[in-house]
């Protein structure tokens, strides 16, 4: 990010100078478009399946915005000569459902000649623009509710090796498909300060962009953790993807975790999320009343995951 230029203009709320999950212009007084691009390899062997969880990825930074998503443009990379059409017709129905199930319209898209498949969109959703929800502005005292379970990365590692029960994947997959978009609505009938999707930086990661743009540190409880089916199980098999090992390195002078944080605990947390759930920072009172709104409307997994605290030594602590 720091080789990118940085674009000056009045009407940028959010541009490329923070580590929001999307970039927020201002068309009018009362309305802004948030637009974000996501796309990635299979994880998942049905196509039809892939092309939901790509869909659901990508639109769920404009939830994190506290935005309602609005069009989508598909972005393929297909090998020519290994793989059927047909395939690729069953990738774009997928996404498709998820864009209109958000109540967002597929308007185009863009492909290429890729040795390797890859799939996602590029999502332009609309807020007011003084309702715009920022991963900045952790307040100290604040409780951090996580809605969705961890270790999506580790079961399709697992996955790919075929060691992965059949229950776990499919919670996982569940998980995975499942939209954002309702958790959004409902936090935003609360005083939420701050907000992240998990996703490929894995809740330590996420947790310490938005520690260090607020100014604060936050501890997280392992034991608090929601955690997808067999995921702990996995990762102390050593199912573990190249990107945890690789959030670890980034993260090694960022976070503190206390020794009795059992290993596989440790990992989930490290655990780069594909379509992973909001992390969202509001008030103890408040925190509770969302969480229980939230198990209300089906969103079980939501969690209340830890607080924020005065700036200590370490931006994030494990406990």
């Amino acid at each position: 990010m720091r080789l990118l230029p940085v674009w000056s203009h009045p009407d940028v709320i959010v541009g490329t100078e923070t580590s929001d999950d999307a970039g927020v212009f201002r068309l009018r007084p009362d309305l802004a478009i948030v637009n974000t691009v996501d796309f990635f390899t299979p994880i998942v062997d049905d196509p039809y399946t892939f092309g939901q969880i790509a869909a659901a990825n990508a639109l769920s930074d404009v939830y994190a915005m506290g935005a309602d998503p609005v069009t989508t443009l598909n972005i393929v990379g297909f090998p020519k000569g290994t793989l059927g059409l047909e395939v690729l017709g069953e990738i774009l129905k997928g996404g498709g459902e998820r864009a209109r199930a958000a109540g967002a319209v597929v308007i185009g898209g863009h492909s290429i000649i890729d040795p390797e498949l890859k799939y996602g969109m590029a999502v332009t959703g609309v807020v007011h623009p003084d309702r715009v929800i920022r991963n900045v502005g952790v307040r100290e005292g604040d409780v951090l509710v996580l809605t969705k379970p961890l270790g999506t990365g580790i079961v399709a590692t697992a996955l790919k090796k075929r060691k992965a029960a059949r229950a776990t994947v499919r919670a996982a997959v569940a998980s995975m498909v499942s939209l954002n978009g309702p958790a959004s609505r409902i936090a935003r009938r609360f005083p939420v300060h701050a907000c992240s999707d998990v996703t490929g930086f894995g809740l330590l990661g996420h947790a310490a962009e938005m520690a260090m743009g607020s100014g604060v540190s936050l501890v997280l409880d392992s034991a608090a953790l929601p955690l997808l089916p067999g995921a702990r199980r996995l990762a102390e098999q050593g199912f573990l993807t190249g990107g945890c090992r690789r959030n670890r390195a980034y993260l090694a002078d960022k976070v503190v975790i206390a020794r009795a944080v059992p290993a596989g605990l440790r990992e989930v947390a490290f655990d780069p999320q594909t379509s992973g759930g909001l992390l969202l920072a509001l008030p103890a009172k408040a925190a509770e009343k969302l969480t229980r709104e939230l198990h209300t409307d089906g969103i079980e997994a939501a969690t209340i995951v830890g607080r924020a605290t005065t700036r200590r030594e370490a931006w994030v602590y494990l406990t």
